[in-house]
């Protein structure tokens, strides 16, 4: 009795130091509200310290990690532009020391008919979707490289990557080129010990949704379709990322992991 008690409590420990990220930094772009909050909320539960980088201070989700007895720093940045990602990864650096894991999760959307679609739609959301990911990416790249051990690259993808979508031909580019990318820096980075997959998320209750949520027969066609029969909340991304960014995900490399109640199954 005594050996079996025992050998469950190694198996246990075992299974949990897979998914433990104690003493881990991670970066996470826009987590002030939303998925990118509900990320970082899920990565400091795992041992994460984290590094926010916002457009402004994340007053809501520093509190949350703090509460945690996790660290939380924030950086002011504005993710449309590339030229300030050098100081971004340096000022990380210079707080923690290092960076372990990356999530990719800030963006926008610009709706508009593709007949009329502006230019300045398309080059606002190809900017910070996919541009500053993959600049932000080579960046800490270079730094996992530098530190010698690896790390983790998580995007954030869409149910636009698999699916055409209306009115977001900006959008449905960038995360289509989302899924892309991922396993092209997969491929090539492989070598370093640095895993890039991504997560797309299915229809979530979110910010950016309250008024899809609001019109009832918009949202009954939705939730009609999705098996789970619910929209998703932040916290439904917190297991696939803690698995991405963990030991548990380090043979899954380039893939594109679907958090979509069932969608894409329908």
């Amino acid at each position: 009795m005594v050996n079996t008690l025992l050998i469950h409590f190694l198996h246990r420990r075992i299974y949990m130091n897979l998914f433990d990220l104690t003493g881990k930094v991670a970066l996470v772009t826009g987590c002030n509200t939303g998925l990118g909050q509900g990320m970082a909320l899920g990565l400091a539960q795992a041992g994460c310290d984290i590094v926010g980088v916002n457009l402004v201070e994340p007053l809501d989700t520093k509190e949350k990690i703090e509460a945690l007895g996790r660290k939380f720093v924030n950086i002011e940045a504005n993710l449309m532009k590339q030229e300030g990602l050098t100081d971004v990864v340096e000022k990380a650096v210079s707080v923690f020391g290092k960076i372990d894991i990356l999530v990719n999760n800030a963006g926008i959307i610009r709706r508009e008919d593709a007949i009329d679609f502006s230019e300045q739609n398309w080059d606002d959301v190809i900017n910070i979707n996919l541009k500053t990911v993959f600049f932000l990416s080579q960046l800490v790249a270079k730094q996992f490289i530098a530190q010698g051990h690896g790390g983790k690259i998580i995007n954030v993808a869409s149910m636009l990557s698999f699916q055409g979508g209306i009115r977001v031909p900006s959008y449905t580019a960038s995360k289509s080129a989302i899924m892309g990318i991922t396993r092209a820096m997969a491929n090539e980075w492989a070598k370093y010990n640095i895993n890039v997959n991504a997560v797309a998320p299915g229809y979530m209750a979110t910010d950016n949704t309250a008024a899809l949520r609001a019109d009832e027969a918009r949202s009954k066609e939705i939730l009609d379709r999705i098996p789970a029969g619910r929209w998703g909340t932040p916290n439904d991304l917190v297991g696939p990322c803690v698995f991405l960014a963990s030991a548990a995900g380090d043979y899954v490399n380039g893939y594109t992991v679907a958090v979509d109640g069932g969608w894409l199954a329908r």
